[in-house]
């Protein structure tokens, strides 16, 4: 059985150092390198020895999780991250799967949480969390390779393609209100109209369908 290898990148080296002794005990991973913030990592990262799965961190002195993550896809896209926060942030996850993220968990998962994140990113691609399915993920995952999606962009109305747009911000339900001069119940109308025709349960669903079909590109 090939071993995955992980690099593991946060700036407390107490957790580092105890992910590491963890994901080290699971079958079949490796931690090959860790490091203590965005600058280190990109350092680090050696093209003859890439990780498969890079634990990353959000929050970051010298350069945070974002930008790294957006390094990450763009210099070697075949690295799979899987965001690591001590928040469960709605506005955190939108970013980091913007910025090409393929999961999110929580620093205090339990341990069977974050093996089984690592099993399906090696099976699947991507990992899912209460907040972001395993359907929506993989549709970000597959935003490039020409897949089709029964839901076209094209059936929606001006507003709703403005609405999803403005989703993908970090304006609040109400601020999107005020820009849309809409009332908050008529947002929620929009977006709970939407939750139905995609088939999704939360904001951050929504915005993986908008990157994913292309309403909007990921910065």
């Amino acid at each position: 059985m090939k071993t995955t290898l992980v690099a593991l990148v946060d700036d407390h080296s107490l957790i580092r150092n105890g992910l590491a002794n963890l994901i080290d005990t699971f079958d079949g991973f490796k931690v090959i390198f860790q490091a203590s913030n965005g600058v280190d990592f990109m350092n680090a990262v050696k093209p003859n020895a890439l990780p498969d799965i890079v634990l990353m961190d959000i929050n970051m002195p010298k350069q945070d999780g974002y930008e790294t993550t957006k390094w990450v896809r763009d210099a070697y896209p075949g690295i799979k991250v899987l965001a690591l926060s001590m928040y469960d942030n709605e506005g955190a996850i939108i970013r980091m799967i913007k910025n090409g993220a393929c999961g999110y968990i929580l620093k205090d998962a339990e341990p069977g949480d974050l093996r089984r994140a690592l099993n399906e990113i090696v099976q699947k691609g991507y990992y899912h969390s209460e907040l972001v399915t395993n359907q929506l993920v993989k549709m970000v995952r597959m935003r490039n390779d020409g897949a089709s999606d029964e839901t076209d962009p094209q059936s929606f109305k001006d507003k709703d393609i403005e609405f999803l747009k403005l989703i993908c911000t970090e304006l609040t339900y109400k601020e999107i209100a005020d820009k849309m001069f809409l009332s908050p119940r008529t947002i929620d109308g929009y977006r709970d109209a939407l939750f139905e025709k995609l088939n999704v349960r939360s904001r951050v669903g929504l915005v993986i369908y908008a990157i994913k079909s292309g309403i909007v590109t990921p910065q």
